[in-house]
């Protein structure tokens, strides 16, 4: 559909008719600056801003325990940004992502551009995101990820409206492979979610695994909504591997049973998709010394953003976080989309999106700052700001991707609770 939100999103092109024979005058008009994908940049705006935001994070879902700490990340960082008193204001809009089984976007997206968001954080599945990050772009909105870990998404034609603040699956699976192998195993199996980021980070770790020497010697998929694993746990054991990967999201909670009454439960290794508390879920023991991996940040050393986090979240009325995976990129995300406005004296998406990679640090030489208002300050004053916040360095290159990032490795404990061992 077609959003109007008082001017065209669309790119204006004119033309004119070619001169044949005697050579006709061609008269061409002066058409408004777009961006290199095309979409068309607004003037700058005077006054104070304000930033229509919107998200499609996992409120329901196979990625649901997701959704509290990302929705946390996000309001903790709408609400810093609208205290400052910094010349702009977040109008926040949150919408459900959902999975790809009940499609929970198919009706939120065209709600929140119906808002007339100029950005929309999430999803947190790279396959959701998938499925609507065209509809986005096609507008001209910012399509941002504080959790997409796809290698789909680099080379992706997002006219240059992408961003996500956690590294590609490259990376993770490269660790994953790498720790495996480390811990002694040879052969292994892995159990995949059959999407984008299911497939891909899967082979990212059957290759750094078999460069170690290891061998794969099976990798069953299941769609989502599945809900019997059987046939894949059948052939993932079939050729008695040292050890089974789960690439999967929470379908976990229904494999893990029936997998461990049949494999030991230390020789699982888990991905950011399904590494999570699972004390409430299995009986004491079952994962213990299990391992996993997830893009992040080390809790202990931002340890007074994490409380920060957590009591304001509690403050809305919400049940303490059971865990603060890409709570904190959530939160730069939002702090970057509204120092990109700052800059760009405006808060049109195709603007923002021009000065993103210059506030995170991967152009224009500035000034290194770790708030919003810090930096905000800063551009302000004239000055070009570099942004680094609690979930790092987020520098981005020039596909919207950050140029580094973080692994940590954790382990299950005897409540089947994963603790950070590495990173």
């Amino acid at each position: 559909m077609t959003v109007s939100n008082n001017r065209s999103r669309f790119v204006k092109t004119l033309s004119a008719a070619s001169a044949l024979a005697l050579g006709a005058v061609v008269l061409t008009g002066c058409a408004p600056a777009t961006t290199a994908g095309g979409c068309e940049l607004g003037s700058e705006q005077s006054g104070d801003l304000t930033l229509k935001l919107g998200s499609a994070l996992p409120l329901t879902g196979n990625l649901a325990f997701l959704g509290p700490p990302e929705e946390a990340g996000a309001y903790l960082a709408v609400d810093e940004i609208n205290a400052a008193g910094k010349g702009i204001t977040i109008d926040y809009t949150p919408g459900d992502s959902g999975d790809t089984d009940n499609k929970a976007y198919d009706t939120e997206i065209p709600r929140l551009l119906n808002a007339g968001v100029e950005a929309v954080l999430g999803a947190a599945s790279s396959g959701v995101s998938l499925q609507f990050i065209d509809r986005l772009t096609a507008e001209c909105v910012i399509h941002f990820s504080p959790a997409n870990t796809s290698a789909a998404f680099t080379d992706y034609e997002d006219k240059g409206l992408y961003f996500r603040t956690a590294p590609s699956d490259v990376l993770q699976g490269e660790v994953l492979g790498n720790l495996v192998a480390e811990d002694g195993h040879q052969r292994i199996s892995m159990i995949v979610l059959n999407d984008s980021y299911g497939t891909g980070l899967a082979g990212f770790v059957t290759e750094a695994f078999e460069a170690a020497g290891g061998e794969v010697i099976a990798a069953p998929t299941y769609n989502t909504g599945d809900t019997n694993f059987t046939s894949q746990i059948s052939e993932a054991l079939a050729g008695d591997p040292d050890a089974i990967v789960l690439v999967t999201f929470d379908e976990a909670k229904t494999i893990v049973p029936e997998l461990t009454s049949q494999f030991p439960g230390e020789n699982l290794y888990f991905v950011d998709g399904n590494l999570t508390n699972y004390s409430d879920d299995f009986a004491p023991g079952t994962l213990e010394g299990a391992k996993g991996t997830y893009p992040g940040v080390n809790e202990s050393k931002i340890a007074d953003f994490v409380t920060k986090m957590n009591d304001a979240w509690v403050a809305r009325g919400n049940a303490a976080l059971e865990l603060n995976a890409y709570g904190p990129e959530t939160y730069d995300a939002v702090v970057l989309l509204a120092l990109a406005a700052l800059e760009a004296r405006s808060t049109e998406g195709a603007n923002m999106a021009e000065k993103l990679q210059e506030v995170s640090g991967g152009s224009g030489n500035g000034t290194k700052c770790t708030s919003f208002a810090e930096c905000a300050d800063i551009i302000n004053d004239g000055g070009t700001a570099d942004y680094d916040g609690p979930s790092g360095a987020v520098t981005f290159n020039e596909v919207g991707d950050p140029t580094d990032g973080n692994i940590l490795i954790q382990q299950f404990d005897g409540n089947n609770v994963p603790a950070t061992i590495r990173g």
